[in-house]
This record gives C-alpha cells, sequence and structure tokens, in this order.
C-alpha cells in the first residue's frame, strides 16, 4: 500500500504530523506533496525540520496568488505526481486550496481520498475555507472525523456513514507530541527570553489574520479599543505580515503598538507558539485550530468570529464567541480573568477531540480498508436497483447493523427524541426515529 499526503500551510503540517508518525512507524510506503502555499522559510520550512519529520518528497512552489491561480498550479503540479507516483489513497486535512486541489485531482484520476477533519461546517458560505472543505467532503472516500456533531453533519447532507470513522481530532496528537519536543530541546526558557518581556505573568495570547476580521476597519478598530481596556494583562501578538500590512494601511498599527500593554512581535516558530499559548491565562483568536489546542492546553478561549467550525468547544464550555464587538470581548475577558471559578470550569471543560488516539485510528482504518479492497475505485459492474427512502419510529429491539442487514437498507439518520446519533453498528433502534434508503431486493 502507498499513502500520499498534501501539505500546504502550517496547520495541515502541524495536525499530519503524528499521522505521517505512524505510517512510519508501520513501515507503510507514503510520499508527502508540499504545495509551497506557506512559501514563507519561517511559515513553513522549517516546521518539517522542527516536528522530528521527513523532508517532502515533493514541492509545488506555488507561493501565494488569487483563489482561482493558487489552486490550478497545485493541481496541474498534484497531478503529475500522483500519475507517476500511483498511490492508493489521498490524505488531505482540513479546508485550505491545497485540500481543495488534492481531492479534486485524486478524485478525477479515481484514487480514494481520505480527508482528515472531515464534517466541519460553520455554515458561511463567504469564507473560502467553507467552500474547500464541502468540496472535499463531496469528493472523499473515507471521512476522519472529530467528533459526532462533525459526523451528524455529513449524514444530513446524505454522506454514508459506513465511510466515517470518528477518530477525535489530530490536533490533541499534536499538542502532546509537539510539547514533549519542545521540552525535550529545552525550548521552555529559550521561547520565554526571544520575547523579551519582563514580566510573564498574566499572558494573553492574540492572534489575528481573518479576512472578515482584519480587512474590515470598524470590526479591527472595535477589537483594539478592547485591548485598550485590557491593560492588566500583557497582550502578546505574533502578527501576520499581511494582518500588519492592513493595520498600517488603515492608520492603525502606531496606535496598538504604542500600548505599553501589548507586545506586537513577529510569528514564532510553532514550537515557541505552543509553549506560548501553554502559558497563556487567556488566548483571544480568530483561528480555528486554535480554539481545538486551547481546550487541549485547558487555556480559556475567546474567538473572534461570529460563527465556528469548532461548536465543539463552544458547548464542551472552554471557548465563547465573541465576534468583534468590544463590550462582549471585555465583559467575557474580564469574568474569566476576575472569577477565578469561572476560568477554572472552562479550563477543565472536557476536550470533544479525544486523548490522543486519531492517529493510530486513522491509520488503523485505511490499513483495514486497503486489506478489504475497499480502496479501489472502480465503474460499477451491476445495474442500480431502485430504492425509496422512509422515515420510521422502530419499534423492534435491533441494531443498526441488524436493521441494514434485514431490510437490505443504509441509515442516514437517527433521532432518539432529544438529540440526533451516529448510527453505530451496535446502536440499538428501538424507540427511535430513523432515515433510510430502502434497496430493491
Amino acid at each position: 500500500m502507498k499513502i500520499a499526503t498534501v501539505l500546504g500551510t502550517r496547520p495541515e503540517i502541524i495536525k499530519m504530523a503524528p499521522i505521517i508518525d505512524e505510517i512510519s512507524k508501520r513501515n507503510i510506503d507514503q510520499i508527502i506533496l508540499h504545495t509551497g502555499q506557506h512559501y514563507d522559510k519561517e511559515m513553513s520550512d522549517n516546521f518539517f525540520r522542527d516536528l522530528e519529520i521527513r523532508t517532502p518528497d515533493y514541492n509545488i512552489h506555488v507561493g501565494s496568488g488569487t483563489h482561482g491561480k493558487q489552486t490550478g498550479l497545485m493541481m496541474k503540479g498534484i497531478e503529475e505526481i500522483l500519475l507517476d507516483e500511483k498511490p492508493d489513497i489521498v490524505l488531505v486535512q482540513g479546508d485550505t486550496n491545497a485540500v481543495l486541489a488534492g481531492a479534486l485531482v485524486a478524485s478525477k484520476l479515481h484514487i480514494a481520498i481520505g480527508h482528515v477533519e472531515a464534517g466541519l461546517r460553520s455554515y458561511d458560505m463567504t469564507m473560502p475555507e467553507e467552500i474547500n472543505r464541502r468540496a472535499a467532503d463531496v469528493t472523499s472516500s473515507m471521512y476522519f472525523i472529530p467528533t459526532e456533531e462533525s459526523a451528524i453533519n455529513l449524514l444530513s447532507e446524505g454522506f454514508s456513514h459506513k465511510n466515517m470513522f470518528i477518530t477525535g481530532n489530530t490536533v490533541v496528537d499534536a499538542c502532546f507530541r509537539h510539547l514533549e519536543i519542545a521540552e525535550k530541546r529545552g525550548f521552555e526558557e529559550e521561547s520565554l527570553k526571544k520575547l523579551n518581556i519582563d514580566n510573564m505573568e498574566n499572558i494573553l495570547t492574540l492572534t489575528m489574520h481573518r479576512a472578515e476580521n482584519v480587512d474590515d476597519k470598524q470590526r479591527v478598530t472595535n477589537i483594539i479599543e478592547a485591548l485598550k481596556e485590557l491593560d492588566d494583562m500583557n497582550i502578546i501578538f505574533p502578527i501576520h505580515p499581511r494582518t500588519k500590512n492592513t493595520l498600517q494601511n488603515f492608520g492603525l498599527f502606531d496606535e496598538l503598538n504604542n500600548l505599553k500593554h501589548v507586545h506586537i512581535i513577529k510569528p514564532l516558530g510553532y514550537l515557541d507558539f505552543l509553549l506560548l499559548t501553554s502559558k497563556s491565562a487567556l488566548i483571544l483568536t480568530d483561528s480555528g485550530g486554535l480554539q481545538e489546542e486551547a481546550i487541549t492546553l485547558d487555556v480559556p478561549a475567546l474567538t473572534l468570529r461570529y460563527n465556528t467550525e469548532r461548536p465543539e468547544t463552544v458547548t464542551a464550555g472552554g471557548n465563547i464567541l465573541v465576534g468583534s464587538d468590544k463590550e462582549a470581548i471585555i465583559k467575557n475577558a474580564r469574568k474569566i480573568l476576575d472569577d477565578g471559578e469561572f476560568a477554572q470550569k472552562m479550563k477543565n471543560a472536557v476536550n470533544p477531540y479525544g486523548q490522543g488516539e486519531s492517529a493510530k485510528l486513522t491509520v488503523d482504518a485505511i490499513e483495514e480498508n486497503f486489506q478489504r479492497g475497499l480502496l479501489d475505485i472502480k465503474a460499477p459492474e451491476d445495474i442500480m436497483t431502485s430504492f425509496k427512502r422512509e422515515m420510521k419510529l422502530i419499534d423492534e429491539d435491533i441494531n443498526v447493523k441488524e436493521f441494514e442487514e434485514k431490510h437490505q437498507a443504509l441509515i442516514h439518520m437517527v433521532f432518539d427524541g432529544t438529540s440526533m446519533k451516529f448510527p453505530k453498528d451496535d446502536l440499538n433502534l428501538k424507540g427511535m426515529i430513523v432515515s433510510f434508503d430502502l434497496f430493491e431486493k
């Protein structure tokens, strides 16, 4: 078996490192394709060395550009490599242009696609990430899903539960793995020195890069006004180059930089940043991945967005959506910083993304599907049978697997009267409302 992994950005490299590790441990043939979407050396190349994973076998070097240009160049480069390498499955992670390009190319070449972190939905179609993740799910053969809630998103869109694997999120594996690497190398002391800040108490780590915030002068002004009032905190802001340029164009950069309690620094290396966030009292972010890392590191998070594809973090109690609302930011930050009981409750939120076994579960599922011949994508050999879609209340004592075998059915949705349930094989359906496709016998 040969597995190809497509990487494009820093978060993809971070989250796929545990899976790349697991594939290597099992001596499975693998190739790593790096699209070069993050072309700055500080933002990408050094990760492979820092995270102790092998250098990519291919780098397409697409660099920056419009969505169409960047995705097109990626597709051209990925196609050439896949035609030559002929992998059994292509793994993509998340919701970047690299994910979209890898998924589209592999699907047209009839190569199985495994979407790691599948099923996330913000339902905000103005986000390019939402378009990318939906397109990747449409083309995928295997879905590696962080939570049951994300699985239900896919079920509601008509995807088969037989291709879904609730693995947790590799962000947990990655945090554990990478903190261990950082501590082994003595990164903590060096990381703090790099910040050149006398008082490392009351740290608030800020990240802000999304266009809906930094490209909107009113929104970013509101956020800065909130930061001004959190003057008892050491606000550490590793600023993205694009964010810095935008703030300068708005005439807001100097205003923010002149605040004594705000420390604007260059982007940190990942291990340095991971240590910084782990030492923080609070994280203020518009990043998707940092919402996951915060709850994994037991650090309360306020998210500068009006929606999130990580709603589990909010439901669990480790994350609060505040948008760019000045009052909401201040009110919730003060409650976390001043109310020890409330802060502890957020820190103790149960992590919905598992305990760090996602990489193992993912590769287990790939190996099993390969052995069963389920990675082969072939044109249908049987004439399509008719089916009808039904919904009914189940009054017999029967589980999902037994029901599907007995009725030649495929269950889509299960409702227990209170909430939707993922149709695991051993789930007893008695008393539940079930939506299913009934195939002609």
